[in-house]
């Protein structure tokens, strides 16, 4: 019987973790599968855990802070985010979240990484952003997010000006703006302001370069999508089901 793991979320056909997944058990010869939950509503998930083939989930968009509540126990780190983006079903535990995210995010981040930065905005307060603020605070980085609206401890888009870019060399797309089929969008932000000491990573990663990845570039920022965070999450995921 094989084993089966999937990804959990919403308009997912896109999804990098079937391709990355399938390859990997073909490659290392695994009797495994893995499989799209591609529910409309979170209260869908009670019908996919029924399935006791299941090993474990990904979690992506809009999931990852709703499936908090069916879940039976959290990783410390995963309770820490507020957002779970891997379930490992445990025969005696149930069904554990836990968080790669911010481990994906910080290990490909630290090679970019210059002398300058020491700030950051965080574009987007989604759940993808909440494992980068952990991921931030643990490499000692400052950070404000960035939302449509101020409020608490974050900013609006109009409020970002010319000192604030100066201070905040690096510059994280949390959002989707940006991603297919609509790459002409990006984040409201002033691109004239960007200096070849900035550094600007998209957790997008279709297109492979975004509309604010090459405004970045056109500035000699340097700039990453989010493909190695897919890469080194996803392998975390595996690590995380099979310890």
């Amino acid at each position: 019987m094989k084993n089966i793991y999937g990804l959990l979320g919403r308009n997912i056909g896109y999804s990098f973790s079937r391709g990355f997944f399938s390859e990997k058990f073909e490659t290392e010869n695994l009797d495994c599968e893995y499989t799209n939950f591609d529910i409309p509503q979170i209260t869908d998930i009670t019908e996919v855990i029924k399935d006791t083939k299941i090993q474990g989930l990904n979690v992506t968009i809009p999931y990852k802070q709703e499936v908090i509540e069916y879940l039976d126990d959290l990783d410390p780190i995963a309770k820490e985010i507020g957002a779970v983006n891997v379930i490992k079903f445990n025969k005696e535990k149930g069904l554990i979240g836990y968080n790669s995210d911010y481990y994906g995010f910080i290990e490909s981040l630290k090679p970019l990484l210059n002398d300058t930065v020491k700030k950051a905005l965080i574009l987007g307060t989604g759940g993808a952003s909440k494992a980068i603020a952990y991921a931030l605070q643990q490499l000692h980085i400052e950070y404000t997010f960035v939302s449509r609206n101020s409020g608490h401890d974050k900013l609006s888009y109009k409020n970002i000006d010319k000192l604030i870019m100066a201070n905040h060399t690096l510059i994280i797309n949390c959002t989707p703006l940006g991603t297919h089929p609509n790459i002409h969008d990006c984040p409201d932000i002033p691109y004239q302001y960007i200096t070849n000491n900035h550094v600007l990573y998209d957790l997008i990663y279709n297109p492979a370069e975004t509309t604010f990845m090459h405004q970045g570039k056109e500035k000699g920022a340097t700039v990453s999508n989010g493909l190695q965070m897919l890469k080194l999450q996803a392998e975390k995921a595996w690590e995380i089901w099979n310890a």
